[in-house]
This record gives structure tokens, sequence and C-alpha cells, in this order.
């Protein structure tokens, strides 16, 4: 057991990735306050500490020479609610999927979409997380930060956050911003439920479920996920390891001639996306085993650790699949974790 706001060294990183990679920090702090977090991002050293949360976004390829800070802050306080909305805000160690959960049991809509989403609250703002037709963005409102640049604590609005698909601010700055906390706006009545994206409608439908409740939404994407993704305790992965590719629409109309089976989103008014998983499993690699990394049986977005992986090993079948997809449909397949 880990000692937490004690500085450490030589510490595997294994328990704190869920790809399950054991590398090791040379030095290491679990804080479970901003308080210690602000003095020590704010010390004056040179090298930027590198922040994990639940540590599911991320690929270690090697030992870690900065300083890793395992955040691990809670709570979740109500700051204003009105008959129709409600303001809240959460601190950066709670695990996203346990705010989900918090929120349908105070009978608050909005995130239900994105149940079972690995990973901290504090991490969420930087991919901007999705799932079937929600997106963290739609219910955002701001967050806290320090920012380790100008070395001040700042709010940062949703405007300036500047998300995009599985994007933000924040993935462009990495080393500058550490997000303490976020606040969004949830609905407290007259839920806007979406439940029309991808599978949840005929998972409802099996259930014979017409005007299902929030919760009812959450369990049935439950359902999907864990029919489509393996857990990470059991089979180390980082969920879906490539971004669904967004093309122009002359750019899909060539393609689509090829290939006239093609599934597709439309993006905006100009744009498709393409599910990445498909094209990687046209390319044959979904289910296929190389020693000890692979790509999942149930979903081809998804890369996982048979039990002694190494991080590198893992990348390089990444960079495969990405060429095979580029050589085969001409699309580049960009990563949705981060690699270090």
């Amino acid at each position: 057991m880990v000692k937490p706001n004690t500085l450490l060294h030589n510490i595997s990183l294994k328990p704190y990735n869920t790809f399950g990679i054991d590398v090791n920090a040379l030095s290491f702090m679990e804080i479970d306050n901003n308080e210690l977090l602000k003095k020590v991002l704010f010390s004056g050293q040179n090298v930027a500490p590198i922040i994990l949360g639940g540590g599911s976004n991320v690929l270690l390829t090697k030992d870690v020479s900065n300083l890793v800070i395992h955040l691990n802050t809670k709570g979740i306080e109500v700051l204003s609610q009105t008959q129709h909305h409600a303001q809240i805000r959460v601190q950066a160690g709670e695990i996203w999927h346990d705010f989900v959960c918090w929120a349908i049991e105070h009978d608050m809509g909005g995130i239900e979409n994105l149940s079972l989403i690995p990973g901290n609250v504090g991490t969420a703002p930087i991919q901007n997380i999705g799932a079937y037709g929600v997106e963290l963005k739609d219910v955002f409102v701001s967050c806290q930060a320090l920012d380790t640049l100008e070395k001040r604590e700042v709010t940062i609005t949703k405007q300036d956050c500047e998300f995009g698909y599985r994007d933000s601010l924040f993935k462009r700055n990495k080393a500058r911003y550490i997000i303490t906390s976020v606040t969004v706006e949830l609905t407290t009545k007259d839920h806007n439920k979406n439940i029309t994206y991808g599978a949840i409608e005929s998972q409802l439908s099996k259930q014979n479920i017409d005007t299902p409740s929030l919760k009812q939404i959450s369990d049935a994407v439950i359902s999907i996920r864990k029919s489509k993704l393996p857990d990470p305790k059991v089979l180390g992965n980082g969920g879906s390891f490539f971004k669904n590719p967004v093309i122009s629409i002359k750019e899909f109309n060539a393609l689509q001639k090829q290939y006239p089976e093609i599934p597709h989103y439309h993006f905006g008014d100009d744009q498709q996306k393409i599910p990445a998983g498909w094209l990687i499993e046209q390319c044959g690699y979904k289910g296929k085993r190389f020693g000890q990394v692979g790509v999942h049986k149930n979903q081809a977005l998804v890369l996982v650790n048979y039990g002694a992986a190494k991080g590198e090993q893992i990348w390089e079948l990444a960079q495969n699949i990405q060429k095979s997809v580029q050589d085969k449909f001409n699309v580049y397949i960009e990563p949705e974790v981060n690699i270090y």
C-alpha cells in the first residue's frame, strides 16, 4: 500500500495503468489534496510531472524519469440547483463511473450514456470523453486547473476549452494544465434522453422498454460495453486505442464507391465519421494475437496485454495497424491514448 502525500522512489506503475504495463517511476507521489498538489507543481522544478488518474488512457513504453503524481482527490458538491438543472463540482480524483452512478441515484440526467467509461473525472475533459451520441462538452460548464506555466490557479470555461472530437485545449497542452475539479450542469427534470445512437435503442427494445429511466439507459450502455470491451482487471487494455477518423464528403464518396458497405455517421455538414474498428477489422486484425499483445476478439479498437507485454510491443502493433489501414483505405487513424 502506497503512503499518500509522500515522495517515493522506484515505484512500479503496473497498478496505475489499465494496460498493466510494468515500468518504474523514478519518483512517485499519491496526492489526495489540492493544496499539496499546488505546492508540488509550483515548486520550481524544471521537468513537468506526469499526472496519472485512472490510468486508462495511457500507454507507458519505458521507465519514467519525470515525477509521477497519482491524483486521488475526492468530493462531489452541488453548487446550485433549480427546478430543471443542477451544477455539480466534482474533484479530479473521483472515478468517472462512480460519478455517473451518483448522478443517476440523485435523478440527474445528461451523463447516463457515458456509463462505464474508464478513468477519473480530472482526465475526462482532456479527451472530451464521449459515447453513444453524448460528449462531456454537452454538460461541461468549467473546470479548475493549475497552470504550471504561469504558476497560478485558473478557471477555464467551456468556450476556452476548445473541445473537439476527442480533443481539447488540455490535450494540446499536456504539461501545462492540471485539472483539479470539473463543474457540469445536469438536468433535474424533463431529462433530454438520447437513446437513438448505436445499439442503445435495440438493447432497450429487447427488454420491451419504451420510456426508459436514466438507470435503464445506463444499464443498457453498461451491458453493451461489457459485451464488447474486456475488463482491464482481467485483460489489460486502455479502452479504445484509436479515434474514429473524420473525413471529408469527397473522400468518403470515393471510399464508398470501393466499399459500398462502409458504415458511417454524419459529422457536421461536410464530413463523415467512419468507425475505426471496422477499418481495422477489414484489415484482418480483429481477434489476432501476436505473442503477448493482440487485438480483442469482440472489438477491434481495443489492443490488449495478455499478461507480460511491454508497452513498446503494444505501440509497435498499433503502428502496424495504422499502416495497414492507411495502405488499404488511405485513411489515417489517430491514437486516442497518450503514449509515454
